[in-house]
C-alpha cells in the first residue's frame, strides 16, 4: 500500500511538472500564432479605406504571400526539434550553431523566392483571377513585399532556435512588437504621406526587418556566448533543407487538402462556398490553440530525446495527448454555444447561415479528435520523424480527395464536405497514433 502511494504521488508530481511546461511554452506560443494573422486583418483595415480596388488587391496578394509563408513553415519546425535536442545533450553552442544554419537556409530560400516573384508578379495576380481594376495594386503590393520575405522566413527559423531553447516568450514579445509597429506605420505611410497601397507593404516590410534584427541579435548573442559561429555552413545547411524536405512535403500536401475542399464547396454555390470560407476561417482560428501545444511537443519531445530519456519522452507524450483532448472537448463546447453569434459577425445572409450552422456542429464535434491530432503531429515533429510524416499526409490526402470530389454527386452539401475533412483528420489521427504506440519515433541522442 505504501509502495503503491508512493508510486501514485510520484505520477502526481511527474504530471504537474509536465503542465508546468506545456504551460509555460504553450500559452506565449498560442499569443504568437494569433499575433501574426493580425499583420493582415491591420493591413486590410487600414488599405480598406482607400477603396474597394485597392482591398481586393491586397486580398489576392496577401494569399499568395501567406500560402508562400506557410510553404516554408517547416524552417520553424524542424529547427526547433533538431535545437532542443541539442539542448537536452546540454550542447547548448551546437544548438544555436545548428540554429543558425537553419537561419542561413531561411536567408538563401527568402532571396531565391524575391528573385522568382518580382518579374512574374503581374503573372502570379492574374493567375488568382484579379480583375483588371485590382490587379495594379495587387502587383504592386505584392512586388514590394516580396522584399520582405527573406526577413520573414529568417523570423520562421530564429523562432525555431529560440522554441528549441525552450523560450516563446520572446517571440510573443517580438510578435506583440512588431503587430504594432506594422498599424503605426501602415497609417503614417498610406495617410500621412499618402503612398496608398504601396504605404502598407512598405510598412510591413519595415516591421518584419524589425523582428528579424531583433531575432537575430538574441540569437548572435547567444552565440557569442557559448562560443558558436555565426559563419554560413555549406554542410549545415544541406542538413537543415534535408531535415525541412519531409515536413515541406507534409505541408504542400496539407495545403492540397485545403484547396481541394474549397475547390468542391465552390461547385456546392454561392452559399455553400461563402459558408466554407466562414467555417474554415473559424476552424483554422481553433487550430491556433491546438497548435501552441503542439509547439510545446516539438519543443519538449526534442529536449527529452535529446537528453536520452525516451521514458520521459513518452510520458510528456501521453500528458500531451490529454491536454489535446481537454482543450478539443472546451473548443468543441465553445463553438456549439457561441455558433448562433459567430455567423452574423460574418454575414446576415440566412441562406448562409443554414449551409454553416449543421458543418459548424460537425466541426465542433471533431475538436477533441483534433487536439489529439496536433499534439500527435508536434510530437513526431520534435522527434525529428519528419518523413514518416511526410508519407502519412500524402496517404491522408489520397484517401480524402476522392471522398471530397464525391460529395456534389452523392448530396449532402457543406456538411458533408466537412464529413469528409474529419474524416481526414480521423485517417490523420490512426496514422499519427499508429507510430505513437509503435515507439518507432523515440530515437535518442543529440542528433536523429
Amino acid at each position: 500500500m505504501v509502495l503503491m502511494t508512493q508510486a501514485s504521488a510520484t505520477g502526481r508530481t511527474g504530471r504537474r511538472r509536465h503542465d508546468r511546461e506545456i504551460i509555460a511554452l504553450a500559452v506565449p506560443a498560442f499569443g504568437a500564432l494569433v499575433a501574426e494573422p493580425l499583420f493582415i486583418l491591420a493591413d486590410s483595415a487600414i488599405v480598406g479605406h482607400l477603396g474597394t480596388a485597392q482591398l481586393a488587391g491586397l486580398g489576392v496578394a496577401s494569399a499568395l504571400l501567406t500560402t508562400a509563408v506557410s510553404i516554408f513553415v517547416f524552417l520553424a519546425y524542424a529547427t526547433t526539434a533538431a535545437v532542443a535536442r541539442r539542448v537536452g545533450a546540454g550542447e547548448l553552442g551546437a544548438a544555436i550553431r545548428q540554429g543558425m544554419d537553419g537561419i542561413w537556409l531561411a536567408v538563401l530560400l527568402g532571396c531565391a523566392v524575391i528573385v522568382a516573384v518580382l518579374p512574374t508578379a503581374p503573372a502570379l495576380i492574374d493567375l488568382f483571377g484579379a480583375s483588371d481594376t485590382a490587379a495594379p495594386y495587387a502587383v504592386t503590393y505584392l512586388r514590394i513585399s516580396s522584399l520582405g520575405i527573406p526577413p520573414m522566413l529568417i523570423v520562421l527559423a530564429a523562432t525555431g532556435v529560440l522554441r528549441g531553447l525552450q523560450d516563446t516568450k520572446t517571440p510573443l514579445r517580438v510578435a506583440v512588437v512588431g503587430f504594432l509597429a506594422n498599424g503605426a506605420l501602415n497609417v503614417l505611410l498610406v495617410y500621412g504621406l499618402d503612398l496608398g497601397i504601396a504605404g502598407s507593404a512598405w510598412g510591413t516590410v519595415i516591421a518584419q526587418c524589425g523582428m528579424a534584427a531583433v531575432y537575430l541579435v538574441v540569437v548572435v548573442r547567444g552565440a557569442r556566448r557559448h562560443g558558436a559561429s555565426l559563419r554560413p555552413d555549406a554542410a549545415g545547411i544541406r542538413a537543415s533543407a534535408q531535415a525541412g524536405a519531409p515536413l515541406l512535403v507534409r505541408t504542400l500536401s496539407l495545403r492540397a487538402i485545403l484547396l481541394i475542399a474549397t475547390a468542391v464547396a465552390a461547385r456546392l454555390g454561392d452559399a455553400d462556398v461563402a459558408a466554407h470560407q466562414i467555417v474554415l476561417s473559424l476552424w483554422s482560428l481553433l487550430a491556433f490553440a491546438l497548435d501552441a501545444i503542439a509547439i510545446a511537443g516539438q519543443a519538449i519531445i526534442g529536449r527529452y530525446l535529446g537528453a536520452g530519456d525516451a521514458d520521459g519522452a513518452r510520458a510528456v507524450c501521453r500528458r500531451m495527448v490529454e491536454w489535446g483532448i481537454a482543450v478539443g472537448i472546451a473548443l468543441g463546447i465553445l463553438v456549439v454555444l457561441a455558433r448562433p453569434l459567430l455567423l452574423p459577425m460574418f454575414t446576415g445572409d440566412t441562406a448562409v447561415w443554414d449551409a454553416a450552422l449543421p458543418a459548424l456542429i460537425v466541426v465542433a464535434v471533431s475538436q477533441p479528435l483534433s487536439g489529439v491530432v496536433f499534439v500527435l503531429d508536434g510530437v513526431l515533429m520534435g522527434a525529428g520523424d519528419g518523413p514518416y510524416l511526410a508519407w502519412a499526409m500524402i496517404a491522408t490526402l489520397a484517401v480524402f480527395t476522392p471522398v471530397a470530389l464525391l460529395v456534389p454527386s452523392v448530396g449532402g452539401g457543406l456538411t458533408a464536405l466537412w464529413g469528409a475533412m474529419t474524416l481526414m483528420m480521423a485517417v490523420r489521427m490512426a496514422t499519427l497514433w499508429w507510430r505513437a504506440r509503435s515507439g518507432h519515433w523515440l530515437v535518442t541522442g543529440a542528433v536523429r
